[in-house]
């Protein structure tokens, strides 16, 4: 990623993505209940607005660093999202 606004808007699309998805799989499982669908969105933003938050922080002493550790961790939240949905059934 080039830029930090290329970084934010694909935060937005992979989480948006990873909600759609949980949005499917209520329509489809007969055992995912729309409680614990809006459980998984509620975090999902909660996750969301952590990262844009240490994005925006501007005080960091090593900017570049900080932001490659933000990547770093919005693939780790990511792939545990991922995981989690896969795992109901």
């Amino acid at each position: 990623m080039a830029s930090i606004k290329n970084l934010k808007k694909e935060i937005n699309y992979v989480l948006g993505d990873i909600i759609d998805a949980a949005e499917v799989n209520l329509e489809i499982l007969e055992t995912v209940t729309q409680e614990q669908v809006n459980a998984f969105s509620d975090e999902v933003f909660e996750v969301y607005d952590d990262l844009l938050a240490k994005i925006n922080d501007k005080k960091v002493e090593n900017r570049k660093a900080h932001i490659n550790e933000v990547k770093k961790e919005f693939e780790n939240k990511a792939h545990s999202f991922v995981e989690t949905i896969n795992s109901w059934k």
